[in-house]
């Protein structure tokens, strides 16, 4: 059922590991882009010791595989490979992954509750119908490993050896670092449930995560970790977020919320809250019911408490309920910087939004039996579809067929020539995102440059500051770096480079939009490079 929903949503023409043209047509935004470049770069950079670095991809702003979003454990894999064959991309067959596991993962969670057949496959469909995961599916691929948190609720729910925790949060610690605090706490409250005193495991399971993370390059990055575009409370989740469809629903009518980019993430779908809604109906219709219900929450005391306290962190201390923002909690400054490494915290209602969707199935067979239950949950299912048919189509938008590649944008027969003669290309001025930083680093990577052009899920501002000082210093003294070419993107570095350059030298000129300094032009190829560079040389800038 995971496999059919992602084709019929997105389609095949994703799944051809050389076919790259649908990451970067942008039509999903930049954030795909960035996890190509993270990878292509690691691909071809020598291995390193943590292995996650990535020393290609922005340089003096680099840190590793691990703020590309690029899936670390995958890249691993296929980097070990990459000698024996050419891994373009690996994001189609990712997100197929992610549908085939977490329907097989939501089945096996339900089995917990049920060994009815019907009901477990009805409401495994209900956990793959779930925006929260078709969201991520999207653009952050990464984040669609929720799999990962149904798996923690099944170790939770099935005793079992310690040592399934400690593989869950290595494999975890190695594809993204917002879930892994979720799987942690889920090990946690499974260890207080356990009463375990074995010092090994208190000690093995979150030290693989540390090590998990040291490996995919976590600790490369010294700064940078507050949020840098939100911090913590600014993209919190509404109490009123599960029932508000945003683009999703094609029913409900949409509530307001606080406005962040994360809105509309949080909606469980009409069939789910049915679900829920029937679930409620008949704990308070049957006393025996919601007497085994809350003996059931009593046993699983520890999980609940785990799967609170995440609500909370969603919630942050910046109460909003229908958009209207209350600072119930107040918390001092170094708390809220320490926690913005949190910043998109309404995500972490994740767990306990797949914790009420198993919750409720189990009333619905307790109270009807499991032949009633799997009929009401089937029509549950295709009350979740039809909902969602405004999300569905929004996502087809996204994942147009396209061409297998698309063509560079800086195409002009200046940036060949340019790849044959430097071996880095700088972005002047550079930053995460800056502008042009998507044409620049997509031309280097294709052409086995490194640069500075980047886009990275955190950076160290320092490192930027200092960077675009050097950079400022040396055009304006006329000392380029050996070997680098210059992307202008702003009438400062322009005027720099100009007062700088020497013409005898250098080529001050624009291609494709952009003025690019290219020192040691006329040095390094001769009279004759004068037809590379082309119609567009010039000695002075417009006004």
């Amino acid at each position: 059922m995971g496999l059919l929903m992602v084709g019929a949503v997105f389609g095949t023409h994703i799944l051809p590991p050389w076919s790259t043209g649908w990451m970067l047509s942008g039509m999903l935004g930049p954030d795909p882009v960035q996890y190509w470049l993270g990878w292509t770069f690691f691909r071809e950079a020598a291995w390193s010791f943590p292995p996650g670095l990535n020393p290609g991809f922005g340089l003096e702003l680099s840190s590793s595989v691990f703020y590309a979003d690029a899936i670390p454990l995958l890249a691993f894999v296929f980097k070990a490979l990459r000698d024996v064959v050419t891994i373009e991309q690996y994001w189609g067959l990712w997100l197929f992954a992610c549908g085939a596991l977490q329907g097989g993962l939501a089945f096996a969670l339900l089995g917990r509750v049920t060994p009815a057949l019907w009901p477990r496959l009805a409401g495994a469909a209900i956990f793959l119908l779930q925006p929260m995961l078709l969201t991520r599916m999207g653009g952050h691929f990464a984040l669609s490993a929720q799999f990962l948190i149904l798996a923690g609720l099944w170790c939770c729910l099935k005793p079992g050896g310690w040592w399934r925790w400690a593989v869950l949060v290595a494999a975890t610690s190695l594809i993204h670092s917002y879930i892994l605090p979720m799987v942690l706490a889920l090990w946690l409250a499974d260890a207080l449930a356990r009463r375990q005193r074995n010092p090994l495991e208190w000690a093995l399971v979150p030290g693989v995560g540390v090590l998990g993370l040291w490996a995919a390059g976590f600790f490369a990055l010294n700064a940078g970790h507050d949020g840098q575009g939100a911090r913590f409370g600014e993209m919190q989740m509404d109490l009123l977020a599960p029932f508000t469809p945003g683009f999703w629903g094609a029913f409900l009518p949409d509530l307001p919320g606080p406005g962040h980019p994360e809105v509309g993430g949080s909606y469980l779908g009409l069939g789910a809250l049915a679900l829920l809604g029937l679930g409620g109906m008949l704990l308070a219709a049957r006393p025996g019911l919601r007497r085994a219900a809350a003996a059931g929450l009593k046993r699983q005391g520890w999980l609940v408490a785990a799967l609170l306290a995440m609500l909370l962190v969603a919630v942050s201390h910046r109460l909003s309920v229908g958009g209207h923002i209350l600072t119930w909690l107040p918390l001092p400054d170094a708390a809220v910087r320490l926690a913005s490494a949190l910043r998109a915290s309404e995500r972490f209602f994740w767990p306990l939004g797949y914790a009420a969707l198993l919750g409720g199935v189990w009333v619905l067979v307790q109270g009807l039996g499991p032949r009633r239950a799997g009929l009401v949950l089937s029509a549950l299912v295709l009350l979740q579809v039809l909902d969602l048919r405004p999300g569905f189509d929004r996502l087809a938008g996204y994942f147009p067929p396209t061409a297998q590649h698309v063509a560079l944008r800086l195409a002009e027969p200046f940036w060949t020539e340019a790849a044959r003669r430097y071996g880095r290309v700088r972005l002047v001025t550079a930053g995460n995102q800056a502008r042009g930083w998507e044409e620049v680093a997509v031309y280097a990577a294709s052409r086995g440059l490194e640069t500075d052009a980047v886009y990275l899920a955190r950076i160290d501002a320092g490192r930027v500051g200092a960077l675009n000082a050097d950079v400022a210093r040396r055009l304006i003294q006329g000392r380029p770096e050996p070997g680098t070419l210059y992307v202008l993107t702003d009438a400062g570095a322009l005027s720099r480079a100009l007062a700088g350059m020497d013409p005898v030298r250098d080529v001050l000129a624009r291609h494709d939009g952009y003025w690019v300094l290219a020192p040691g032009w006329w040095a390094r190829g001769g009279l004759a490079s004068r037809a590379a560079s082309g119609a567009n040389l010039a000695p002075t800038p417009p006004e």
